[in-house]
């Protein structure tokens, strides 16, 4: 029987806590563990553009979080997709419960906060149809049309006003009689000529077809009711919802003490009720929820941690192992670029040296060529995909590029597309239409990597099942500028390449409205089987192999 690995501490959460619990126990030489359940990052992947962590004065959310994980990578500390579900917590080696056991002599959870729904009629319903609650990812989907902001703190101001690169007008609808967050944040909202604010008004409702097409909004002080009708020429609107967090306790209640709202109560150095038990970030109950205080909370609870395990192995008669620690070469699952757009200008490269720099030991692992196969048309897109290619292959000698024209009449699929051949020079089924840039550039490299290197690892019984799957066709909506799209995605193209009859494409829906349209499609990532229903929102391999197995029972 294999022994069980114990570590020093497992901490449940990768967001700014999460990650910073993790380089300071690293960093302490505690053989570590970080589990996350979905997106590395947290919340502030959402954040458009992050102001105020210092010595980065102006990031965005998801390049703050990428610097924060290839930071914790240089101290050797992996990061685990599981979801835990349960847990002992009360003996001196603790047990996590997900997909598989895990031990350790201390835990923290670092698990973070939920967006919270704002509660009015139809909200569940149009989510992904006009109701959203992500600018970054959703914001381009907009462009040219009207957007309602619901909140009046930091995140509404922020992000309404970020929305005004697309939207054609943002009105945000304050519930109070002034914003709650600081008034230099609040001026970014009130100095936008794009933006107009209701005050002492809620959103009772909204209602349409398959896309929104009105909402009725409530004056609070004289309880009248105004309505909002989509505009002549318009298909919808948006509503963005801000109007703060949940924390991720629920599966604690039992266990911890919590606080009327639901956030963990913790000591001054984050200790739970439970010894050997932490928690950091937006889950503690604390007057301030930010990315810095978070951040702080994390490597207080690691050092907490740390004293806690010297004390533990010492009172055990546990020799405590000095371990060097050794800095590794930075290993992430997102390349860092801080300025996608920058991909988009023709004056400048699609790969900057910091992305070559990162994509050169990735490729380094490549075991056999790559051909990477571009069906255009005579589109100024094609041209931009042609160039985009030609340097991406330029890249590493595993990687090839071919072209080939397609006649009007014989378009059969979307145009541009990019599809990657598999060993025999056939279609792998990994097709990405649209230049993948931004965020997406993460997708076409795993995808080289899954079918022209050693592949990302998957556990035995998984690799069965998705063998098992009959023939489908994997679609997954996309924006550029979404971060939860890229593990779509790259899920979807790991099933299909391992097994020949499914494939899977990547579609740019700003490029490709018709598909948007068609689907009623207003939030990514937006996933489909066959054409079928819409799946909205990030999703693990495992969800993904879920739905595809009740979609072949269903047939």
């Amino acid at each position: 029987m294999t022994e069980k690995h114990v570590y020093d501490t497992i901490i449940v959460g990768a967001g700014p806590a999460g990650l910073s619990a993790g380089i300071y126990a690293g960093r302490a030489a505690l053989d570590t563990l970080l589990i996350e359940k979905d997106q590395v990052g947290g919340q502030v992947t959402t954040t458009s553009v992050v102001w105020n962590y210092p010595a980065a004065q102006e990031i965005s959310g998801s390049d703050l979080a990428a610097r924060m994980q290839r930071q914790l990578s240089q101290f050797a500390v992996p990061i685990q997709k599981d979801n835990i579900e349960s847990f002992d917590l009360n003996q001196d080696v603790k047990v996590l419960h997900g997909k598989t056991d895990h031990y350790a002599r201390s835990v923290i959870f670092a698990t973070g906060a939920n967006p919270r729904k704002a509660g009015f009629i139809g909200e569940d319903q149009y989510r992904g149809h006009g109701v959203a609650y992500c600018s970054t990812c959703d914001g381009d989907l907009f462009s040219g049309l009207q957007v309602f902001v619901i909140g009046g703190g930091y995140s509404a101001a922020e992000e309404a006003d970020y929305l005004t690169k697309f939207a054609r007008h943002v009105t945000i609808i304050v519930r109070g009689s002034k914003f709650t967050c600081a008034k230099l944040t609040a001026a970014r909202a009130l100095n936008n000529p794009k933006i107009s604010i209701r005050y002492n008004t809620i959103l009772e409702k909204v209602s349409g077809d398959q896309y929104l097409t009105q909402a009725v909004f409530i004056d609070q002080k004289n309880h009248e009711k105004t309505s909002y009708h989509v505009q002549q020429g318009d298909e919808t609107f948006g509503i963005f919802v801000f109007v703060g967090t949940q924390p991720a306790s629920s599966h604690l209640a039992d266990v911890l003490d919590l606080d009327d709202q639901a956030y963990l109560k913790v000591t001054s150095q984050m200790a739970t009720k439970l010894p050997g038990v932490f928690a950091a970030g937006d889950v503690v109950a604390k007057s301030l929820r930010q990315i810095v205080t978070a951040a702080a909370d994390g490597a207080l609870a690691a050092t907490s941690a740390e004293s806690y395990v010297s004390a533990q192995k010492a009172r055990l008669g546990i020799p405590i192992v000095q371990k060097t620690v050794v800095k590794t070469a930075p290993q992430q699952s997102r390349l860092d670029d801080s300025n996608h757009e920058a991909a988009h200008d023709r004056q400048t490269k699609w790969f900057s040296e910091q992305i070559r720099a990162q994509l050169k030991p990735i490729f380094a692992k490549l075991t056999r060529p790559q051909v990477i196969k571009e069906l255009s048309d005579s589109s100024v897109k094609s041209q931009e995909l042609t160039s985009f290619s030609e340097e991406l292959c330029s890249l590493d000698s595993h990687l090839s590029f071919e072209k080939v024209e397609v006649p009007d009449q014989q378009q059969a699929g979307l145009l541009p597309a990019l599809i990657l051949l598999d060993e025999n020079g056939q279609d792998s089924g990994l097709r990405f239409s649209g230049v993948p840039t931004g965020h997406e550039l993460n997708s076409i490299v795993l995808a080289i990597y899954n079918l022209a290197g050693p592949g990302q690892h998957l556990a035995a019984d998984l690799v069965k099942r998705i063998k098992r799957l009959p023939k489908m066709n994997l679609q997954i909506g996309a924006s550029l500028t979404c971060h939860f799209c890229p593990d779509v995605v790259s899920a979807s193209q790991r099933i299909a390449s391992m097994n020949p009859v499914v494939s899977a494409e990547m579609i740019d829906l700003q490029l490709f409205p018709k598909i948007r349209q068609a689907k009623k499609i207003m939030s990514v990532p937006a996933f489909m089987i066959d054409g079928g229903e819409v799946t909205f929102g990030s999703q693990t391999i495992d969800q993904i192999v879920d739905l595809c197995e009740k979609a072949a029972v269903s047939v």
